[in-house]
């Protein structure tokens, strides 16, 4: 029987480790799209409020965390009202912390079916912080409506031309998020015991992150934990952003920006590494 040479798709190993067939994102957009749907619908599908969780979630978490840390613990605001404090970056934190888990949890959420079909694997993680970026435009928006309560009150907020860093910043937090969980991704396929660590980690990390409090009351001993988290002048620089308060560290960021897109590229390598070898080890 003549073989037929005539191959509409040709499955090859990658050639390197940089090899990250990014130009396939675009051949495979809409099951990009299909995943960030799956991702989203069965989220909230089978309860009782469905996607009114989307906006309950923070305002239920900063009433908590007025009650926790406002009323019992007394940390300061710098002056803002505790639901306007609170609430930048616990959306911002959601937006990290939802891309950063769906990334670290490709190789294992996915083994089934990642020995039955072909796709680049770089989609899910992809996929997942697309998704979480529309879980925070549904929240950003329900901050700005709380922001324009606040300041037809009265409030003194004072948003202006440093808006314009906002996207800076979120560019920042999704490379940051991609990356480490990325990273994370690639070492759970031989250790999967670190999966169990995330959730500590992550609370660990937003507890060294100004989220419940502003970062001028951090203590000058304890001022170098601050320094080594590059999260604290991002999430500084979001509130500062949006309402004028806080502080814009522009030297933090650049080193910001410089530990995100080294620790993006190391993602993306030992992603690559592990794509080769997940299927036997996961």
């Amino acid at each position: 029987m003549e073989k037929n040479e005539n191959w509409s798709l040709e499955i090859y190993p990658k050639a390197s480790l940089f090899d990250f067939r990014l130009k396939e994102f675009w051949a495979y957009r809409e099951l990009i799209l299909l995943f960030v749907r799956r991702e989203l619908v069965p989220t909230y599908k089978q309860t009782i409020l469905g996607p009114l969780w989307f906006i309950l979630q923070p305002l239920l978490t900063t009433f908590v965390y007025s009650i926790v840390f406002g009323a019992v613990a007394r940390i300061p605001t710098d002056g803002l009202p505790q639901l306007l404090f609170y609430m930048p970056g616990i959306v911002l934190w959601n937006f990290f912390n939802s891309a950063f888990m769906k990334g670290s949890g490709t190789f294992l959420a996915n083994s089934h079916i990642f020995g039955k079909v072909y796709f680049p694997r770089l989609i899910l993680p992809v996929a997942g912080l697309l998704s979480s970026f529309v879980n925070f435009l549904i929240q950003f928006s329900l901050l700005l409506l709380i922001m324009a309560g606040y300041w037809i009150a009265g409030t003194e907020i004072h948003p202006g031309a440093q808006i314009l860093i906002l996207p800076l910043l979120l560019i920042l937090v999704s490379m940051y998020s991609l990356g480490l969980g990325l990273v994370v991704s690639a070492f759970t396929t031989k250790y999967r015991d670190l999966n169990h660590f995330l959730v500590f980690g992550s609370q660990l990390l937003m507890y060294a992150t100004p989220i419940i409090y502003p970062a001028s009351i951090v203590p000058d001993k304890f001022r170098w934990v601050s320094l080594l988290n590059p999260l604290s002048p991002i999430f500084e620089g979001f509130r500062y952003s949006l309402l004028g308060m806080g502080q814009l560290m522009t030297d933090r960021l650049m080193i910001s920006f410089g530990f995100s897109l080294f620790l993006l590229i190391s993602g993306l390598i030992l992603f690559s590494r592990a794509e080769r070898t997940s299927i036997d080890t996961v």
